[in-house]
């Protein structure tokens, strides 16, 4: 799925939804495929095998290593969210080789300065989910977050509005990144 894969959002009188009340809605239906799964991997179908194929832009890559490449998380939790990704399709860290499990823990060094540089981020959340069951939207293939944080970031559209507010489209996102990835 790529970006102009996703509608812009429509409003309660687009819906056509019945009864009026004191509540806004924000309608996002495209969302409801990867709420279900839809278009989800299966089998080769692994996206982070397929990323690296891409050229920069298309893939939304922002930096490339020996054995590891940093990526825009298509469904980011902010701006700037990217992922560290082996390029081995492997799904646990103990299956990494010492030098990519090097390679991963230098370039998520280099994602935080970089990330830093170019937005000003005050904290970041870094992690991974090994397994389904551990949350892993793509628990085939191996992906460290790295999740920049700002003060307030977490305010009443995630919390109570369950909506997040990207201040920028991902093109230019990785764009902002991959300059300041070579500065850093």
């Amino acid at each position: 799925m790529t970006i102009g894969d996703f509608p812009e959002p429509i409003t309660e009188e687009q819906a056509g939804v019945g009864i009026r009340d004191a509540f806004a809605r924000l309608y996002t239906p495209h969302r409801m495929a990867y709420i279900k799964g839809e278009g989800k991997p299966h089998g080769d179908d692994c996206p982070f095998c397929t990323i690296p194929g891409l050229d920069d832009a298309e893939g939304l890559v922002v930096a490339r290593g020996q054995a590891c490449f940093a990526v825009l998380n298509l469904y980011p939790y902010n701006s700037g969210h990217l992922m560290v990704v082996p390029y081995r399709h492997v799904s646990g860290y103990d299956e990494l080789t010492s030098g990519e499990a090097a390679e991963l823990a230098t370039m998520t060094q280099h994602a935080i300065r970089a990330l830093r540089h170019a937005s000003g981020a005050q904290g970041f959340n870094v992690g991974m989910n090994l397994g389904s069951i551990a949350g892993a939207g793509i628990a085939a293939h191996l992906h460290q977050h790295v999740v920049p944080r700002w003060g307030g970031d977490t305010n009443f559209m995630p919390v109570v509005g369950q909506t997040r507010v990207l201040p920028q489209l991902l093109p230019d996102t990785r764009d902002l990144l991959a300059r300041s990835w070579s500065q850093v």
